[in-house]
């Protein structure tokens, strides 16, 4: 008798020690997404699902805490049933040579478990379908940005077909006036593999699917940059995806614009640099307005220094970095599909030079 009543003195234990740890859990998240949702700087700001600045995004953050609030209630009710059987039907000594009172189906029971799940379920599905209604079914108006955004291993090419601007990895788009909404309709396909655009401060997640067109929009009601990243594995450098939104004010935007429309620049100073980028497998994967260079495997070059990252965002755009990441990729992106060009130091002082000048 005394070993079967430490049994279930540590059984008990074991269950306070559960419940505790869950309450622990949910304080950790709570506070975790309060962390989150506090300022951060301009130029390191944190994705947050809990921050949104578009209406999509406030689309889903309005659906996302209705259908919290629902589960966290049954959660709550459950967890208080639960305790209370614990505590009420405890093990006792006295009850050691007892069975307890056999209860059988009860129609009342029954009918609450079985109505009342089914009654959520047809609540959460029908906010959920009036949001995904909301988000896909939005009508484009005239005079939108469109932009095309092209997922490749491991970068994004963004293209602007009525402006004839080429980028990579950093979009640029217009803030949106809420009294004369401007957004932005994004075109998704993919050079290779699935991949996944994914803003949380701007909209949902839309994948990027072989031979398939698929199409998301952004509404941005405040300028600032927003990070983003590819959300669905594609392969070695999956996690250096990175993509980066500038959401620029009206003025900012039109000078974005011509800034990216201009040609090349062509300095006759580094000549020598431009030569070893013709003259090498360089220009086989990349382009530059204006020189031999019309590859599309790899980002368009004529405006490199406009950009504040390389690598998809894996590292600062500074002559360091641009010179180890021609040198040696691996140094900055294991597994990366750009080759080392394996260039002399000669070569490579010239090149990155000539590069600094493409702004």
């Amino acid at each position: 008798m005394k070993i079967g009543k430490t049994i279930r003195e540590a059984d008990w234990r074991a269950i306070a020690s559960r419940c505790v740890g869950v309450f622990v859990l949910i304080a950790a998240v709570l506070i975790a997404a309060r962390l989150c949702g506090a300022s951060t700087p301009a130029d390191h700001p944190i994705p947050n699902i809990f921050d949104p600045h578009s209406t999509p995004a406030e689309l889903i953050h309005r659906l996302s805490r209705f259908v919290l609030g629902i589960t966290g209630l049954i959660f709550l009710v459950v967890f208080c049933l639960l305790s209370y059987v614990v505590v009420k039907f405890r093990s006792r000594v006295a009850w050691a040579e007892r069975e307890p009172p056999q209860v059988y189906g009860s129609t009342q029971i029954e009918l609450a478990w079985t109505v009342i799940p089914i009654l959520i379920v047809v609540v959460l599905f029908l906010a959920t379908a009036r949001v995904i209604h909301g988000i896909q079914d939005v009508p484009k108006p005239a005079g939108v940005v469109e932009v095309t955004a092209i997922g490749h291993q491991f970068w994004w090419e963004f293209r602007y077909p009525e402006l004839g601007i080429v980028t990579a990895n950093e979009l640029h788009i217009p803030l949106s006036d809420p009294t004369h909404p401007t957004p932005t309709f994004v075109q998704l396909l993919s050079a290779d593999t699935d991949h996944s655009f994914w803003v949380p401060q701007l909209a949902g997640k839309t994948d990027l699917i072989p031979n398939r067109v698929n199409e998301t929009w952004l509404d941005p009601h405040e300028a600032g940059l927003f990070l983003g990243q590819c959300a669905q594995y594609c392969g070695t450098q999956h996690a250096k995806m990175l993509l980066r939104v500038y959401v620029d004010g009206p003025d900012d935007f039109r000078a974005w614009v011509r800034e990216q429309q201009q040609p090349a620049n062509q300095d006759g100073k580094q000549i020598d640099g431009r030569q070893v980028f013709e003259s090498t497998a360089c220009l086989n994967c990349h382009a530059i307005a204006g020189t031999n260079g019309t590859g599309r495997f790899g980002p368009d070059l004529t405006h490199l220094m406009s950009r504040h990252t390389i690598a998809a965002g894996a590292a600062d755009n500074t002559p360091e970095n641009l010179r180890s990441w021609i040198q040696n990729p691996d140094t900055i992106k294991p597994g990366s599909l750009m080759p080392a060009m394996k260039l002399s130091d000669t070569e490579l002082d010239a090149l990155v030079r000539y590069l600094e000048t493409l702004h």
